[in-house]
């Protein structure tokens, strides 16, 4: 397993951190949207992030990477969005996480294994476009939910200044078929020991209720 593997096996760590020490059902169902939703981009399983249980009807994203901002609006835009996304290897780290009734705020290092077209798409300059780049940056996550715990979009803000952008090592190069399988090993361990439709509130709610009983 190489350093890049390691570092997406661990990037839900902490929500599960957070999770363990937050009490409020809403907050609760959240976090649980918000890591399976992870899961679900990273497996390519995006009809099931975009399902009536996980997203409102009308998400509003707002990406801010490279030079050209995008906002996306609607399930199936979101849905391209990521289908463009997933041709490259992504993942976070070092995250400042926070749950609010309003959603989730992450300050993070935003990783991505990149194509040089991919970059020069971006607006970025770069000396090979087939060559695999590591394009890392400090970002702002806000993602809003509504009062049933469900995603209403993404805002997705970079702090240019930090942008890094290195010619990837060939040894540590990893396809996007292989973070997909990571995500999909998380999500079904992850799954196992969770109730169903364990990221409503609804069910976050008798779960709390049972537990004071």
């Amino acid at each position: 397993m190489n350093k890049y593997e390691q570092q997406i096996y661990n990037c839900m760590k902490p929500v599960e951190d957070l999770l363990a020490k937050t009490t409020n059902p809403l907050h609760v169902a959240i976090l649980e949207n918000f890591r399976r939703h992870v899961h679900l981009e990273g497996s390519g399983q995006f009809d099931k992030i975009i399902s009536s249980d996980m997203m409102v009807d009308d998400p509003t994203y707002r990406v801010t990477w490279g030079s050209n901002p995008a906002v996306i609006e609607g399930k199936e835009n979101v849905v391209g969005f990521y289908n463009i996304a997933a041709q490259s290897v992504l993942w976070h780290s070092d995250d400042y996480l926070a749950v609010a009734d309003w959603g989730i705020a992450d300050e993070l290092t935003f990783h991505q294994l990149i194509k040089g077209q991919g970059l020069i798409d971006l607006g970025f300059e770069v000396d090979d476009p087939e060559a695999v780049y590591h394009y890392s940056s400090r970002q702002v996550f806000l993602w809003p939910y509504d009062e049933k715990a469900r995603l209403k979009g993404e805002n997705l803000y970079e702090d240019k200044s930090t942008v890094k952008i290195v010619k990837a090592d060939p040894e540590d190069v990893i396809p996007p078929e292989r973070v997909a399988e990571i995500h999909r090993e998380c999500l079904e361990k992850l799954e196992a020991s969770k109730p169903d439709k364990y990221w409503t509130l609804e069910v976050v709610n008798k779960q709390l209720e049972g537990a004071a009983v």
